[in-house]
Formats: C-alpha cells, structure tokens, sequence
C-alpha cells in the first residue's frame, strides 16, 4: 500500500543534520576499506589477486559504500522501529553483496568451494556484474525506504505509571 504522507528523497536527505552526514561519510569510508581491502582493491600485502580487478569494480564499490554509509547514517539520532528495521536488513544484504561483486571469482573460497576454479571463470564472473547491480539497487531501495518514512507518526508512547494503573 502506498502512504500518499511520504516525503521525496531529495526533501529526507536535504533535512538530514551535519552530524548524520558525517556518519555516512564515515560509514563510507568503513565500508571501502572492509571490502576494497579483502578484494584486494587496495592492494596490502595481508591479500593477493588471482584475477585483475574489472573496470567496474571501483566505481561499483564507491557507489555502494557511499549508500552504505548512507542507510547507517539513518540510524542516527534515532531508534529503529520495528517496520525500519526490516529496511536496515535489505541495505545490509546488499552491502555484504557488494563484496562478491567486486571480488576475485577464483578468490572467494565459498566460491571456489562451490564451483572450482574453472567454475568459478566460467559460471560465477559473468553474474559479477548483475550481483553488483542487484547491491546497489537494494542498498537504494534501503535508503528511499528509510529516509522517506522518517518523518511519519509513530505509536504514541504510554508512560509506565499509566500502564501500571491500568493493569
């Protein structure tokens, strides 16, 4: 069911307080590093590459850090209601997704695991990109659906000596 109250994306992140921002740039940069530096898209010597990162790669993992940092900032100065929290879920799925789009197919051991290194060539690195589209276009419906519900009417809170003078 559609709420016809709901405010457009542009309105939610324009309200959104200097603080909020700079937990989504950390959130961002947090992210870059948990999977740039496993994937080996920073290259440290704790990982190695068998297979050369793709073009799309870094703009992929900018992109989905940057709206990862983003539905983490949602959470701040607030407390997750119930229907929220699913959203938080949806946004989370597609970060960790992220990290199979980007990476190494011969790398990831559930992977190789799975379907062997030749496997892994011919079978896994094709979806890679379809994986890195499906992170992003969760990790965006994550942040709409978070950022545009924010502003509705919660359950007014019953104090606890009226609870307990009812019951």
């Amino acid at each position: 069911m559609k709420d016809a109250h709901r405010i457009s994306l542009a309105v939610a992140l324009a309200s959104w307080p200097a603080r909020r921002w700079l937990a989504a740039v950390g959130g961002a940069l947090i992210t870059y590093l948990v999977v740039a530096v496993p994937t080996d898209l920073i290259d440290t010597p704790l990982f190695t590459r068998e297979v050369p990162p793709t073009w799309w790669s870094f703009p992929v993992l900018a992109v989905t850090a940057g709206l990862t940092g983003m539905v983490a900032a949602t959470y701040v100065s607030r407390e997750p209601t119930p229907q929220n929290y699913r959203h938080g879920r949806f946004g989370a799925v597609g970060a960790a997704i992220s990290f199979f789009a980007v990476g190494c197919p011969v790398c990831n051991k559930i992977v190789l695991l799975a379907l062997g290194a030749s496997g892994a060539m011919r079978y896994f690195e094709p979806i890679q990109p379809l994986l890195a589209a499906g992170s992003v276009a969760l990790l965006m419906w994550a942040l709409h659906q978070r950022a545009t519900s924010e502003d509705r009417c919660r359950a007014p809170q019953v104090p606890a000596a009226a609870r307990s003078a009812n019951g």
